[in-house]
């Protein structure tokens, strides 16, 4: 082909994206606003955020969801560093993120220029790759190594750095664009091997599926990989959304989340096949005395625990799974097996309906449980759920409080749990899945964090319901404080006499306060027709400090180690 000359680095940029067939990219860009020129009027938008954090969570919220490289574009110094947070939540989850930074001049470096930072220094090690372009000519293969590098492998964040000097130097392409690699995803299974022999033996295996098993079930092969084991099967947070909860065979999230009827069945596991998981800390929880052996799959060597007995596959997990369904035979039906799964299974339901049934509303507030039972009565099946980890949102993590039924979907933050990722990812999530609600289960803390992008939110016209539990703040480390400190510092991380965030002057945002069920079911219903038409619902529900998630709070206190976020 004939060479293609573009004025400067951000019409290359921009030219590239498109090729990709990317249509959104979300950011903060920095002062020499040739990104906005180079994006004029081209089939790539840019979604301006007014917070670079709130930016790289929306874009590793729009990854998640697509299975794609989300773009996150921000300006040099000062704002690499406000972006971190959001590099590190997509590292930690394993989400492809391309982050596309503006940086000093080579003749300026060195000599106290504005905003300079040896910005690559800190951000190598929070991502798979980074390279910092200060010749034209390196332009167009990082961009492309960038791309295939963030979405192959274990997936990850890269980081591409285009100096103040390239903004206005020609940048030359004498090919085509090289988007796409070509991959083999078979798995040639070795019928003598470790894994497959410890199957094979295995009376009482379990599944547990991690955040790596996402977009990887096709044809819902993880769900007939269990059943013809006979094998329970669990979800790591980050893994949920991955199989259908409705199915049999699932009996919630190991570890933290593990409620007690679930727990008798784990204790009784003589292997667990982890398929996609880093085995962090909040899945293991409770492994601690005598954990059987586990068989692990991953696609990358760095994603295993090395922690654990039992064979380490590498591989595409699809691949893998498939490729042992034709190796291992149907296993006979174990009758009384299924049936202690199944009554655990039931006793878990059982369990929700007396909590609702029974306990009555604390402090005269709606219980959280009955929060998530109305929404599950009121919203449509297909909605996308994304959570926050703080003290009350934790109870949409038990199953089978919260279910993600058959059609629905799910995200939820990695094990760094940053406060607002959730709030802020919400809106990538909502790009990437236009034609479906998206509801944003957050705490207040969380919500008014996020909150300088709520007008951006309303501005684009993203359609996200935001159902807000409003116990005065952090009610995490509140909670902590009145169990070891019982009357001593009332209100010192969440008071509920504060004023919550102000939103009457944000034209689309429709924001109201629901004390009863009765006017919960209501304006859930309202806030989802508000939501179709683009606007953004805001229904805040006051809840009681006192109205823990069961089990979570003894968990975290009886470990020194484990620390749960607000």
């Amino acid at each position: 082909m004939n060479t293609f000359r573009y004025p400067g680095a951000w019409p290359a940029v921009v030219d590239f994206i498109a090729a990709t067939g990317t249509h959104t990219i979300f950011g903060l860009p920095g002062d020499d606003l040739n990104l906005v020129s180079a994006l004029r009027g081209g089939p790539v938008r840019l979604l301006l955020c007014r917070d670079q954090r709130n930016a790289a969570f929306m874009a590793t919220g729009f990854a998640t969801q697509s299975g794609g490289p989300g773009v996150c574009v921000v300006g040099k110094g000062p704002a690499t560093t406000n972006a971190l947070t959001g590099i590190l939540e997509a590292r930690c989850g394993a989400v492809p993120l391309m982050v596309l930074a503006a940086g000093t001049a080579v003749a300026q470096r060195g000599h106290r220029a504005f905003q300079e930072l040896d910005q690559l220094a800190f951000i190598r090690p929070m991502v798979k790759w980074a390279e910092r372009i200060d010749h034209p000519d390196r332009l167009v293969p990082a961009l492309e190594t960038a791309w295939a590098t963030a979405a192959h492998g274990a997936a990850g964040p890269v980081y591409l750095e285009l100096p103040d000097h390239l903004t206005t130097t020609p940048i030359d392409r004498h090919r085509p664009w090289q988007i796409g690699l070509e991959q083999s995803v078979e798995y040639r299974c070795d019928p003598a091997s470790n894994a497959l022999a410890l199957i094979r033996s295995s009376r009482r295996c379990a599944i547990l599926v991690g955040g790596g098993a996402r977009h990887r079930n096709h044809g819902g092969v993880l769900q007939c990989f269990a059943e013809h084991i006979g094998a329970p099967l669990f979800a790591t947070a980050s893994g949920r959304g991955a199989v259908d909860e409705d199915h049999e065979l699932f009996l919630g999230l190991a570890g933290l989340y593990l409620r007690p009827d679930a727990a008798r069945i784990w204790r009784e596991l003589d292997l667990v096949i982890s398929l996609g998981s880093r085995l962090e800390e909040t899945a293991r929880f409770g492994w601690e005395t005598a954990p059987p052996p586990v068989v692990q799959v991953n696609i990358a060597a760095e994603e295993f625990s090395a922690d654990h007995e039992g064979p380490r596959v590498l591989g595409d997990l699809l691949a893998v799974v498939r490729a042992w369904l034709t190796e291992l035979p149907q296993r006979e039906r174990d009758t009384a097996w299924f049936s202690q799964i199944a009554e655990a299974r039931t006793r878990m339901f059982d369990e929700a309906k007396r909590l609702l049934a029974v306990d009555p509303p604390r402090d005269g507030r709606i219980r959280v449980a009955a929060v998530l039972a109305t929404m599950d009565a009121t919203l449509p099946v297909n909605r996308i759920t994304v959570q926050e980890n703080g003290l009350q949102d934790m109870w949409s993590y038990l199953f089978p409080f919260h279910q993600v039924r058959s059609g629905a979907g799910v995200v939820a933050p990695s094990e760094q749990t940053p406060l607002g990722f959730g709030a802020a990812a919400s809106g990538g999530v909502a790009v990437a899945a236009p034609d479906r609600l998206v509801v944003a289960f957050v705490g207040d803390g969380a919500f008014e964090l996020f909150g300088g992008d709520l007008a951006t939110f309303a501005r684009e016209r993203l359609g996200v319901l935001f159902v807000v539990l409003c116990n005065g703040g952090y009610g995490w480390l509140q909670s902590q404080l009145n169990h070891n400190h019982p009357g001593s510092y009332p209100g010192l991380f969440a008071d509920d006499s504060r004023p919550p965030l102000a939103t009457s002057g944000i034209e689309g945002v429709r924001d109201r306060v629901v004390t009863d069920l009765a006017a919960l079911r209501a304006e859930l219903r309202t806030a989802a027709r508000h939501c179709q038409s683009g606007g953004i619902a805001i229904v805040r529900v006051p809840v009681a400090l006192s109205d823990e998630p069961p089990g979570i709070a003894e968990s975290a206190a009886d470990s020194n180690s484990l620390k749960v976020p607000m």
